[in-house]
């Protein structure tokens, strides 16, 4: 079975509230060498078999059409797992 990891995240432009909640629990808590957070989602998608060109392929349009909100979000990467 292979495992496909996509990572989503907010555009640069767009602001990330839940970044800046975590950036200031970590200044709160005393970890000071952040400069800046920005919090995304990671999807984890299995397949039958080895990952192929075509899994790959598939897994771009959907991230790109449902996985994300392309209006404020970007996918950022697409990669297998290799730890299987």
């Amino acid at each position: 079975m292979g495992r496909i990891i996509v990572n989503v995240m907010p555009k640069p432009e767009i602001l990330d509230p839940q970044g800046k909640a975590i950036a200031t629990a970590a200044n709160r808590l005393g970890e000071h060498s952040f400069t800046s957070v920005r919090q995304g989602k990671r999807f984890e998608l299995e397949v039958d078999g080895d990952v192929t060109d075509e899994h790959l392929a598939a897994v771009r349009a959907f991230a790109e059409s449902t996985l994300s909100n392309p209006i404020i979000e970007d996918v950022v990467s697409i990669e297998t797992d290799r730890s299987n």
